[in-house]
């Protein structure tokens, strides 16, 4: 298909485990809770401030926990507000919404919109980590690129993205919609009801947090590689990223 992005956005849901003061009582003893995937997406926010740096861009990364509300998930979501939150009263949880959920939500909204409206089309890249093992069950993937099967240009996006991937890093393990499903509930998925499929490429990147958890020589490695294969890929869809220009990684 013939697509042109003209702009990137870079955004992370699950940045850190932040818990307002207003809330800190109702946390009290959830300390290892909030330091596990549960709490947050390790080495997710480290990531999105990294391309966005790389880039010459901001990412607009949220730091509440995720236990308080999740900010991937539609207000009707049944996983909307985790065990500790869900039996806050109703008036308390449009609180949580109006002070912690509908900001991060809005902002991201809105930057789509004023990035298609001057450039015309829009990249949305939104970073986020998982767990290698969950329920017992090992994952067999190193990265995971979510996007609606339904979208030509996101398909094709990310077909060339794990092309690219595979070409700067041979023995990483890439999947698409994998662990989850692009069209699940999240923002991307919400982002697509407001935009047609021709100026909004919503894009979900996934990032097994044993490398996240690390700060060795693996977990720069997939840094470097995530940000080479994506401004290259990029670069085949007419977006030329600032700050890849003088490291010879565009064709």
């Amino acid at each position: 298909m013939s697509l042109e992005l003209r702009a990137l956005l870079i955004t992370c849901e699950h940045g850190g485990a932040v818990v307002p003061a207003a809330y800190r009582r109702l946390f009290a003893g959830h300390a290892r809770l909030l330091a596990s995937h549960r709490g947050y997406d390790p080495g997710a926010a480290n990531l999105a401030r990294r391309l966005a740096h790389r880039f010459h861009l901001q990412a607009d990364v949220a730091r509440v926990t995720r236990l308080l509300v999740d900010l991937n998930r539609s207000v009707a979501a049944p996983s909307l507000f985790s065990s500790i939150t869900g039996p806050c009263s109703a008036a308390e949880k449009i609180e949580i919404l109006r002070r912690h959920y509908l900001p991060h939500r809005q902002r991201v909204l809105g930057r789509v919109r004023r990035a298609i409206r001057e450039h015309g089309t829009v990249l949305h890249l939104a970073v986020h980590s998982f767990t290698p093992v969950l329920g017992g069950v090992r994952r067999t993937a190193d990265v995971g690129l979510l996007y609606d099967p339904s979208r030509a240009a996101e398909v094709a996006f990310c077909r060339a993205w794990q092309r690219e991937l595979a070409a700067v890093m041979p023995s990483l393990r890439v999947r698409r919609n994998y662990p989850y499903r692009g069209r699940s509930d999240g923002l991307c998925t919400s982002l697509r009801r407001h935009f047609d499929p021709r100026t909004y490429v919503g894009v979900e990147l996934e990032v097994s947090q044993r490398f996240a958890r690390s700060a060795g020589a693996a977990s720069r490695a997939l840094q470097i590689g995530i940000e080479t294969s994506l401004g290259r890929a990029a670069a085949r869809f007419g977006l030329r990223l600032r700050g890849l220009e003088n490291r010879s990684v565009l064709p």
